[in-house]
């Protein structure tokens, strides 16, 4: 067994401050994968202190040199795809060639459209008689998240490094490798020493430490919402810089005019993708009430034909989701959906037929929910649709919108112009209208109780910057 027992900090490979240690274990099989080192805060001040040295120089670097730099990401990064993609589908069950092409793909996708900005970005600007400055904001505490790790840390490391920011980032304990081949990617591509660092560890300790710490500037975080509400609270006395991308239970209005077979099929394959283990999900489908049997139909088929197996098998469309408690909580929900009344359409409670070990979850799909429901209130994150009768367009505006979250909905129409005038009105961060994916260049995040501050591309960028106005410089 590879243990994994070092951290990377100021430019080299580290022993931790304490010999403590956690095991990996494969969702797939419940085997040990190998052990990791768990930092505290002493291991997070060691970072900082590097970070806050290299800020001194690296904040000053030229847009050119930070061009280059993410540049050798790109090229290095290509190299350890592989490496990446099997790192993935061991550590949180992904499909092998899903996470070749998706995940791996999705970090990749960020690096790339986070150079593109930095060539055009506008980093001054004259207004009247002041130079408007736009600096880096200094040290970055970034936590990520382990159903989509590559995507969550290329969106955050990538801006920050072309903003000219220093950096420590905690990973997730669940999904470490594939971030410590990452920083094996920024090592090789020449990244200063002390510019970004990487400390594993667990939230109450090395989270924690990193958003209580003074010479922290700003909070990026992924993860659940109520983890947010502690960095958030953590974070306060310091007033550092918090951005949060956190939960969400998205609806997805299929309006009665809509091509039914096209929207309810994506709608339940998109729900399905990941093992349902995706922030954004569209796992509340709103459907015209008097269609609800026929739409039932249609999910049903979808869920029959999605097969649920082992990552490393050629067939296998949706993998385990990524541990043991989340696998409990999954059962125990869909066991509430069961009991509250919801119409078992597809998949139900244990694993599927055949396996008797990993954390498997079958397909899940209800129907005649309602959106006071269990299922319908909380973010499962896992394989599970609900469906939801409603009577009109009003109607289905309103219980879209009767949720805490907000991070994304969906709507598919054959109307335009009633596709557009739905989406406006939803109170939601990001709208995908007939089944057309996210644009990466455009901004992610959530309303709500979905976060604050945005990721991805322009709007990614400035979430690592201060704004100085320079009165009298011109």
């Amino acid at each position: 067994m590879v243990q994994h027992l070092k951290f990377y900090i100021d430019g080299s490979w580290v022993e931790p401050s304490q010999a403590k240690t956690r095991t990996v274990i494969n969702p797939a099989n419940e085997q040990a994968l190998y052990d990791i080192a768990l930092g505290n805060a002493d291991d997070v001040n060691k970072a900082v202190v590097a970070a806050r040295r290299a800020f001194e120089s690296f904040s000053q670097t030229t847009r050119e040199e930070r061009i280059a730099l993410l540049t050798r990401i790109i090229e290095v990064y290509k190299t350890r795809a592989k490496d990446l993609g099997a790192a993935v589908s061991d550590e949180m069950g992904a499909p092998l060639a899903f996470a070749e092409k998706m995940q791996v793909g999705a970090g990749l996708g960020h690096i790339v459209a986070t150079l593109g900005v930095l060539k055009d970005y506008a980093f001054e600007e004259t207004i009247g008689n002041a130079e408007v400055v736009r600096e880096p904001i200094g040290v970055v505490g970034m936590i990520t998240p382990w159903n989509w790790p590559l995507n969550q840390i290329a969106c955050k490391v990538a801006p920050a490094l072309a903003a000219g920011c220093t950096m420590v980032l905690k990973p997730s304990e669940y999904t470490p490798s594939c971030a410590l081949i990452f920083a094996e990617i920024l090592h090789e591509a020449g990244v200063p020493a002390g510019v970004f660092n990487l400390i594993n560890g667990m939230g109450p300790d090395v989270g924690a430490a990193m958003s209580e710490h003074p010479g922290i500037d700003m909070m990026s975080f992924t993860g659940s919402t109520r983890a947010g509400i502690d960095v958030a609270q953590r974070s306060a006395p310091t007033v550092k810089r918090v951005s949060q991308e956190l939960g969400g239970k998205s609806p997805n209005i299929i309006l009665d005019d809509a091509d039914f077979q096209k929207a309810v099929s994506g709608g339940v394959a998109h729900v399905f993708l990941n093992s349902g283990q995706s922030c954004n999900a569209p796992t509340r489908m709103l459907v015209p009430q008097s269609r609800m049997d026929e739409v039932m139909a249609i999910a049903k088929a979808v869920a029959g034909k999605t097969k649920a197996g082992d990552p490393r098998a050629d067939d296998t469309q949706m993998g385990p989701v990524v541990n043991e408690t989340q696998w409990h909580k999954i059962q125990c929900l869909i066991a509430k959906g069961i009991e509250e009344g919801a119409t078992l359409v597809a998949g139900g409670p244990g694993r599927p037929e055949g396996y008797s070990a990993g954390y498997l979850v079958r397909p899940t799909i209800f129907g005649n929910v309602r959106n006071d429901m269990t299922i319908a209130r909380e973010e499962v994150f896992g394989p599970v649709l609900v469906i939801i009768g409603y009577a009109d367009d009003e109607d289905a505006i309103r219980m879209a919108n009767d949720t805490p979250y907000g991070l994304a909905g969906y709507v598919s129409g054959g109307d335009k112009d009633r596709v557009r005038a739905v989406a406006r009105r939803l109170r939601a961060g990001n709208i995908n209208l007939n089944g057309v994916p996210n644009e990466r260049t455009a901004p992610f995040g959530g309303y709500k109780q979905s976060g604050n501050g945005r990721e991805w591309g322009r709007f990614g960028l400035e979430e690592y910057l201060e704004v100085k106005a320079i009165a009298g410089f011109n």
